[in-house]
């Protein structure tokens, strides 16, 4: 059974080979930063670094190249006048990587040019060149993040060994040896890598999630219109009554004053009759959904397993459907929520799809909870993405409904194999290549299905089957759902209230 899948490179890219095959392929996740952003953002470097500079030169009396130093601030403000009038022809509110990387580019050389005239490595404010690389790394595709490491690391050598001495008290002068400065370096780059990397892997996470979230809630909103249109069919209902019983009464009148068996009075009865079914019709629509409709409201548990399952089934797999109560009570009834109905779909479509022959959908109704497990044959969790179940992107699945295709080409086969009509030609037998299963799912899938059934009240367990316990033949895949009964299970007198406005 599949879970979900790793994040996969955009296909609208060409596949590459080579040794730096990999470079272009690399996630393409956000889109950086608006200019208003970085507008703020360099606004901010700026104040900090004139009053650096001041107060080095005015309270601390280092010798400082002072101008040289504020020509290099000067720069800053200069970009950032131009971004702010090119911000008010535009609307700098929309994201731009190529922006966002140019600025963030210039920052770097900006501060490496400001460390060059005070001291290199050996200014303490060289770990700044830290923070362009980490806003990168959150907010830049892959290769621009990528670029904005490699020149932070390009600059941190080139301070290394191209840097004016580090301003001190006038009179006296501080030489560190070159191996502090070399542990300097060091230490930056290390930092470069870490808060870059752990940046990246944060901003990626929280981009899975909250795609995750939007594909939930699409699912929802699917199950929030269907169920909006049994309201829609109610007030249509009740607009049609109005002429439907106007013409009901013209007809009885033309069926009255028509001659008996006459082709007026055939007319008129046909329209009677055929009214009258409308208004059944219309009757049944007009029903709200707990007085009558059961794909609305609740269902027995046997028959909602049975409708998870149904479309699944196929020739060449057998599905066992049971329920077990305590003391041999009958089966309960059950609310037949949306989020239940798709979360247990999916368990049931994985079981699927991996099962080797077959798969059994159980429940167990206990005197404190209603437990639903599926279970299929066929080779299990891997051992390595067990601990991840239930996280988006996770998945085992190579070929995602793989069975599907199966089928339909064992389909096409058959028909193909069948004689046609004389004077017929015989429709061509289909390759395993002319019906190809559908590429690897994102691997949503059960984290929308863990993410639904637990908004239900219900807890989720993943486990081995019940399958052979040698490890040459398969153990198949378990996954379990418990709910609280009060949770699930329509109470006694929600059943009687409604049978008898039945």
């Amino acid at each position: 059974m599949s879970q979900t899948q790793a994040p996969f490179s955009s296909q609208a890219d060409p596949p590459e080979t080579g040794r730096f095959g990999g470079w272009r392929n690399l996630p393409r996740r956000s889109r950086g930063l608006s200019l208003r952003t970085l507008i703020i953002l360099r606004w901010m470097a700026i104040a900090g670094q004139s009053a650096t500079v001041v107060v080095a030169t005015g309270w601390f009396h280092f010798d400082l190249p002072l101008w040289p130093c504020l020509a290099v601030i000067a720069l800053s403000v200069v970009m950032n006048l131009n971004a702010t009038a090119r911000l008010k022809r535009s609307d700098g509110a929309v994201a731009d990587g190529r922006t966002t990387a140019l600025h963030l580019g210039f920052d770097i050389l900006q501060l490496s040019m400001l460390l060059g005239l005070t001291g290199g490595l050996q200014n303490p404010f060289s770990l700044l060149l830290v923070a362009p690389v980490t806003v990168a790394a959150a907010s830049l595709p892959g290769r621009q993040a990528v670029l904005m490491g490699l020149l932070v690391l390009a600059a941190t050598v080139a301070l290394f060994f191209m840097s004016m001495p580090l301003p001190w008290q006038a009179g006296t002068e501080l030489e560190l040896p070159p191996l502090y400065r070399f542990g300097t370096g060091l230490a930056l780059v290390t930092g470069v890598v870490f808060t870059s990397a752990y940046a990246w892997r944060v901003a990626a996470d929280a981009e899975k999630l909250e795609l995750a979230l939007a594909t939930t809630q699409d699912v929802l909103q699917r199950e929030q219109r269907l169920a909006a249109l049994g309201g829609l069919a109610a007030a249509a209902a009740h607009e049609l009554g109005t002429p439907l019983a106007t013409i009901q009464v013209v007809a009885k009148e033309l069926l009255r004053a028509s001659i008996k068996d006459g082709p007026a009075a055939e007319d008129a009865a046909l329209i009677l009759q055929q009214a009258e079914r409308c208004r059944d019709i219309l009757k049944q629509l007009s029903q709200q959904p707990e007085e009558g409709d059961a794909s609305f409201a609740d269902v027995g548990l046997k028959a909602l397993l049975e409708e998870v399952t149904e479309p699944h089934r196929g020739f060449d797999l057998a599905f066992e459907v049971s329920v077990r109560t305590a003391s041999g009570e009958p089966d309960p009834r059950v609310r037949r929520l949306p989020e239940v109905i798709h979360g247990l779909s999916t368990l049931v479509e994985n079981a699927a799809d991996f099962a080797g022959s077959k798969v059994r959908v159980r429940a167990l109704v206990d005197a404190g909870f209603i437990e639903i497990e599926v279970v299929d044959d066929g080779p299990g969790f891997p051992a390595d993405i067990l601990p991840r179940l239930g996280e988006p992107y996770v998945t085992s699945r190579p070929q995602g409904k793989a069975r599907r295709a199966l089928a339909a080409q064992i389909a096409s086969s058959v028909a193909a194999a069948t004689p046609g009509r004389k004077g017929r030609k015989a429709r061509p037998v289909l390759t395993p290549e002319a019906i190809a299963p559908s590429q690897g799912g994102m691997g949503l899938g059960f984290f929308i299905a863990r993410t639904l059934l637990e908004r239900t009240g219900g807890k989720v367990a993943v486990g081995s089957g019940d399958g052979a316990t040698d490890r040459s033949q398969p153990r198949g895949a378990r996954v379990a759902v418990r709910w609280p009964r009060p949770a699930l299970e329509v109470a006694a007198q929600e059943s009687s209230v409604e049978d008898a406005s039945a």
